[in-house]
């Protein structure tokens, strides 16, 4: 028995922008030169090791307190709740709402406040509050709504990722390539059952991490506006995932006393399909363990990187028996896992 994921949904944007729409685009080094290769050859290096051919963008009139609405609508009409019901609504994204051709991050009142007006819940005593917790923040903000129902301080909780990457990406950065839009919403309770989230674990590593993701200028040193954009060292983050995630997967899983050979799907962050490949072997290298062949569900290739939505956006399509042959049914064991800015870590043991 324990706190239950019984209602989801997700917003998927309609935009697509293929790999080959960064064709002409003019990338640069981080020092302002010009990169190396020519832009067929930087983009089919990227699809080798991101796996990711398409994205999605949001339209021009949208922006993240939107899309996240529009998920939180599916996730209560999924549930079969009364949205006043809810005790809490825990956003979690990281660059608030920039409006289309803005250069500056909205975040007042808080997307959590917008989300709430937006669904026009009357109740004073559902209290809104914004996540900041880098792409692990949906994983985050659903252990924290399981803190607060089993304490006893809220029964019901809506949990909510979203984010317009689109937004505050630099065009003169091949990382640029990575990032996309998207949202995705679960609503949470106490279910009587054998169903719900059996263990979690977090972690910030600070001490030579912190700025691994950061904001910084744009690649192409002849512009001269005052705009910062995402920026990441993407060896470091690598290295410091396949170091640390598995480890923290496991220990996650020894808690509950489950075996790995139980574990039915792995919904980690789509970050980058190879770096998501080395986690789930070395996870299971742990165990002296072979993976299963479909146990790691991925959409990077389709959607790209979201953030804080790709763990819930995912967990929401395999729900619903919309990607592929993936089933999860009643009673599997599954993970969620991220890791992200900070540098930041988590995972949860669920029993679906």
């Amino acid at each position: 028995m324990g706190v239950t994921i019984i209602g989801t949904g997700s917003y998927i944007p309609s935009g697509i922008a293929t790999n080959e729409e960064f064709e002409n685009h003019r990338f640069y080094n981080e020092d302002g030169s010009k990169f190396g290769y020519e832009n067929d050859v930087i983009i089919e290096k990227f699809k080798a090791i991101t796996g990711i051919a398409e994205r999605r963008y949001i339209t021009d009139n949208l922006n993240t307190s939107d899309i996240a609405s529009f998920a939180a609508e599916l996730a209560i009409k999924d549930a079969g709740i009364d949205k006043e019901t809810l005790d809490y609504i825990i956003v979690a994204h990281n660059y608030g709402d920039v409006k289309h051709g803005a250069v500056q991050s909205d975040t007042v009142p808080s997307i959590a406040s917008r989300v709430k007006h937006n669904l026009k819940i009357k109740n004073p005593y559902c209290v809104a509050y914004d996540m900041l917790f880098g792409c692990p923040g949906w994983v985050e903000s659903m252990i924290q709504a399981n803190a607060f129902i089993k304490s006893g301080i809220a029964k019901r909780c809506l949990v909510i990722g979203a984010e317009a990457l689109s937004r505050v990406v630099d065009q003169h950065d091949r990382d640029s390539m990575i990032y996309s839009d998207g949202a995705g919403a679960t609503v949470v309770e106490y279910k009587s059952g054998d169903s719900g989230i059996l263990a979690h674990k977090s972690a910030t590593y600070t001490y030579d991490e912190a700025h691994f993701i950061y904001f910084g200028e744009s690649n192409n040193q002849d512009l001269t506006d005052a705009r910062r954009y995402i920026k990441m060292y993407g060896r470091k983050i690598y290295e410091f995932a396949l170091n640390n995630v598995p480890s923290a997967m496991k220990e996650c899983l020894d808690e509950t006393g489950i075996s790995i050979t139980e574990i039915k799907k792995i919904f980690i962050h789509q970050a980058n399909e190879k770096m998501d490949e080395a986690i789930m072997n070395r996870f299971y290298k742990l165990y002296n363990e072979t993976p299963p062949e479909d146990v790691m569900p991925m959409t990077i290739d389709k959607l790209g990187n979201s953030s804080v939505a790709t763990v819930p956006t995912l967990y929401d399509l395999v729900l619903k028996e919309e990607l592929g042959d993936h089933r999860i049914r009643q009673g599997d064991i599954i993970i969620f896992a991220s890791v992200g800015a900070g540098m930041n870590i988590n995972a949860i043991i669920y029993r679906v």
